[in-house]
């Protein structure tokens, strides 16, 4: 499939494989918090993915945005957990550097369209 060849689909992956080495260490009582990321990040994938199938030009565009949006959502979440100490600063920045280096290949791939 042509996302697999995508740099960005590579590294959001990345994100959701390091997440439930992550996850399952945190305390008992964040399942709220844990369940919007992983549907955030699982958003991002999978319209990135959809997007990408898509040979309509608004209708690719219309996916990456929402892919993009997802990765707001996802860096958003990632942030409480940090604020809520349930993260260290460094888990937090990495994350949030993949996120950020996937969404803008992400908009360069939109712009290109």
């Amino acid at each position: 499939m042509n996302h697999q060849r995508l740099r960005c689909y590579e590294v959001l992956l990345g994100v959701a494989k390091r997440l439930p080495g992550i996850i399952n260490k945190l305390p008992r009582g964040h399942s709220y918090l844990t369940d919007q990321l992983y549907r955030a990040l699982t958003s991002a994938i999978l319209n990135l993915s959809e997007g990408n199938g898509r040979t309509s030009i608004k209708e690719r565009a219309r996916f990456f945005d929402i892919s993009l949006a997802s990765i707001s959502e996802s860096h958003s979440a990632i942030d409480i957990m940090e604020s809520f100490r349930l993260i260290p600063e460094q888990t937090s920045y990495e994350l949030k550097s993949s996120l950020r280096l996937a969404y803008a290949m992400i908009r360069k791939l939109k712009s290109s369209a």
